[in-house]
């Protein structure tokens, strides 16, 4: 058997409300870069199927910057360290450095790929100009008193580089070795969020919370004009210049994305995104650039709710939105079908995305999602039902994409649901009672004495994880549960994932500790296998493929394991499957892949061959 990485449905950049981020494309227009967790995705931009993920970073990434030759890319995090790595295969890493005491908020390389700037939130200074390939400093940041949000450098010599700040001025610097020139204060009235060179170097531009856009001489760093004074109607976030220096775009909260003719002011195209007429926050845009190097105009524009949109020339909606989970994914589950073409994922802030296996996109599932963590998922004739951290069930249409309907209020934190009968029924496991549904009406309950950990269901058995380190089995008749004798005591920590092979003749617990014991089901209940231990850590994810014959699962360690039931010292490990964590695991494809998801809020494509 073998197993190996075949797609990564990348994460979307992970945004903040009221500040910019910071998004960067190559310099032939193929490939964006942005920080989503601890990662940075590096992403096609007409396949968004296709990318790459670094994981060098062990806190929360902020920024990423191609650099101008396009092999590298300089990456910041909170900690105020840089790391610059090549852009490729996004392995290997060229240098480490700390720069500053507190988070980057924004990188940017000079024109021949030597130099880089660094700024942020720091306390003895607010950035740093630094050589790419050894970390030696090349100037100094000073001039500001307050976080400095963006820094840009002119591509053409004699270099120069601006840096605005939440102290409402833009600090001018010359360089090479930078050093502070002159301030432009009294122009913003507020926090200026971002700020660019036109590529041929004439103009600079800033623009603010103040709405304010203001263009500076691109040489001397001399205030000339502002364009568009009362036209956005809300703080401007990001700015990016097209290529021929003309025209530069600026991204609002005000929901709509602008482009500008540098010359006469004119604002010459608008985008809105979201409904006319709905005012949305998560439609606020946050992020914007300008691919250079390509034909067809396109602009990228990020939404606070991450979506990435694609906007052309001509066209007044975006043409693609590219969709998917920046918070760790916590819920993932495979659609009622049985043939795996599609996926269903629930991340930690409610948000759930309907995945299409075969090319890779992944959209929201609409109407009134969870407001907090989705914590499970169970299918059943055409429906997926999804329990969450605000003690509701909530039920998507799978043909519709939609979730139906209201949704039904529980008693308590669910810990666990399950279909059963062929999805006639609903079972949920809550504290001190399991009960079951049918639509959405509660058609039975039984009372229970300990806490439960998990829940599986399949055909009339329902299993319980319960916190005194066994497996409880119920039987269901007619939408009532019956007390059985079957208690299973073979594990030696509490259960925390249940999972009954589709064809119900077995049953795989797995537990905190990291073992999985498998279980005949029927009379006797006897040990069909409990070989399978090999992870380090809590096994978050246990999931059958159709023929019962090997199960994948998914644990806190990181990794994923294959496993063989016919021959349970066989397996196979991708190790460092997901940061922090894997969480959901499914097969996929009629069992030719497997799928899985984790804090990195990445869902990946694994190709598995050979099963023994």
């Amino acid at each position: 058997m073998s197993i190996e990485i075949e797609t990564i449905l990348a994460a979307v950049p992970a945004t903040t409300r009221g500040q910019p981020t910071q998004l960067s494309v190559d310099s032939k227009g193929e490939r964006i870069a942005y920080a989503s967790g601890k990662s940075i995705f590096v992403r096609s931009i007409d396949s968004p199927s296709i990318s790459k993920q670094y994981t060098g970073h062990t806190t929360t990434t902020t920024v990423a910057k191609f650099s101008p030759s396009g092999f590298y890319i300089a990456s910041g995090d909170v900690s105020g360290k840089v790391r610059v790595w090549d852009s490729i295969e996004a392995v290997n890493t060229k240098g480490e450095y700390s720069i500053i005491s507190g988070r980057i908020t924004d990188l940017a390389w000079d024109g021949d790929s030597q130099r880089v700037i660094a700024v942020g939130d720091g306390r003895e200074r607010f950035g740093h100009c630094f050589t790419a390939d050894s970390g030696n400093s090349v100037g100094e940041v000073s001039g500001h008193s307050k976080v400095i949000n963006a820094v840009a450098i002119r591509q053409l010599r004699p270099l120069r580089a601006a840096t605005v700040s939440d102290d409402a001025t833009m600090c001018f610097l010359h360089g090479a070795p930078f050093k502070f020139n002159s301030k432009a204060a009294g122009l913003h009235k507020g926090f200026v969020m971002g700020t660019a060179f036109s590529p041929d170097g004439a103009l600079l531009v800033t623009v603010g919370a103040d709405r304010r856009i203001q263009l500076y001489d691109g040489k001397t760093g001399e205030p000339t004009k502002q364009v568009g004074e009362g036209v956005h109607t809300g703080s401007i976030f990001a700015v990016s210049w097209a290529q021929d220096s003309k025209r530069f775009v600026t991204a609002s909260a005000d929901q709509t994305v602008r482009v500008w003719d540098a010359e006469s002011g004119e604002n010459v195209e608008t985008w809105r995104i979201g409904e006319e007429g709905t005012v949305s926050v998560d439609n606020q845009q946050v992020g914007v650039v300008w691919p250079h190097g390509r034909t067809d105009g396109l602009i990228i524009s990020l939404s606070l709710s991450g979506d990435l949109n694609y906007l052309v020339p001509g066209s007044d909606k975006p043409t693609k939105v590219v969709q998917g989970h920046n918070k760790s994914v916590t819920a993932l589950g495979a659609g009622s079908d049985g043939k795996g073409t599609t996926l269903t994922t629930g991340s930690f802030d409610g948000k759930v995305l309907s995945w299409d296996v075969a090319s890779g996109v992944g959209s929201v599932v609409e109407g009134q999602a969870h407001s907090n963590q989705v914590t499970q998922f169970a299918s059943g004739a055409g429906k997926v039902y999804s329990v969450g951290w605000d003690d509701t069930i909530r039920t998507v249409q799978e043909s519709t994409n939609n979730f139906l309907g209201s949704s039904v209020k529980l008693d308590s934190q669910p810990k666990g649901i399950a279909t059963a009968a062929q999805g006639s029924y609903v079972v949920v496991a809550l504290d001190g009672k399991l009960a079951i549904y049918s639509g959405d009406k509660v058609v039975n309950e039984l009372s229970i004495t300990y806490t439960p950990t998990a829940l599986a269901a399949s055909g009339s058995f329902v299993a319980v994880g319960a916190d005194n380190n066994t497996v409880k089995v119920y039987i269901l008749d007619g939408g009532k549960l019956s007390t059985t004798d079957t208690v299973l005591t073979n594990s030696t920590a509490p259960i925390s994932t249940l999972s009954f092979s589709p064809d119900g003749k077995h049953l795989a617990a797995g537990n905190s500790s990291g073992k999985i014991v498998v279980y005949k089901t029927g009379s006797s209940w006897s040990v069909a296998t409990d070989r399978w231990s090999a992870h380090t850590a809590k096994v978050l994810a246990i999931a059958w493929n159709q023929a019962g014959s090997h199960a994948v699962s998914g644990g806190l360690d990181t990794n994923v394991h294959v496993w063989s039931l016919t021959k349970p010292g066989s397996r196979v490990k991708a190790p460092n499957a997901h940061k922090d964590g894997v969480f959901g695991v499914a097969w996929v494809d009629g069992d030719k892949k497997i799928a899985s998801t984790g804090g990195d809020a990445a869902v990946k494509i694994w190709g598995v061959k050979n099963l023994q």
